[in-house]
């Protein structure tokens, strides 16, 4: 199978498109970030976990661990494709929207859903420590569903 053969098969047309995306990003377009890619941007905005994103690679024969899976979240992570959204310690979303805004956590659910950034309002953030600026500001607001 050719380096390309394989995001070519899930959407030709995007292929190109994605391989510059990755290169202005400063990542080599390798078959398997492509291929992720193509997975994690083909539709509208979205949450992920590498969990589900493994899932979607199963299923779509995109032949990947799971721990190439973190690594690239990671990579698109630091190159500023993808937003990571921290729920605790052991679970992060990945989010293809990097525009400032909040989230609502479902916890039955484990899903997360997009609040605007103009509708969490702050009186006031406190001072960051000397010799540091506040970089950005992510508010998970928890939610379930209320008992019938």
């Amino acid at each position: 199978m050719s380096d390309h053969s394989l995001a070519d098969r899930l959407h030709p047309s995007r292929t190109p498109c994605l391989t510059a995306v990755l290169r202005m990003a400063g990542l080599r377009p390798t078959r398997q970030r492509v291929a992720l890619a193509e997975l994690l941007f083909a539709g509208p905005h979205r949450h992920v976990s590498a969990e589900q994103l493994h899932s979607e690679a199963s299923k779509a024969h995109v032949n990947v661990s799971l721990a190439t899976i973190y690594n690239t979240l990671h990579q698109f992570h630091e190159a500023g494709l993808l937003r990571e959204v921290a729920i605790d310690a052991s679970r992060s979303y990945f989010d293809t929207d990097t525009s400032d805004h909040h989230h609502f956590y479902v916890e039955d659910e484990q899903r997360m859903i997009d609040i605007p950034a103009d509708s969490v309002v702050f009186r006031a953030l406190p001072q960051p420590p000397a010799g540091m600026e506040v970089a950005h500001v992510d508010v998970v607001i928890r939610v379930r569903k209320t008992p019938v």
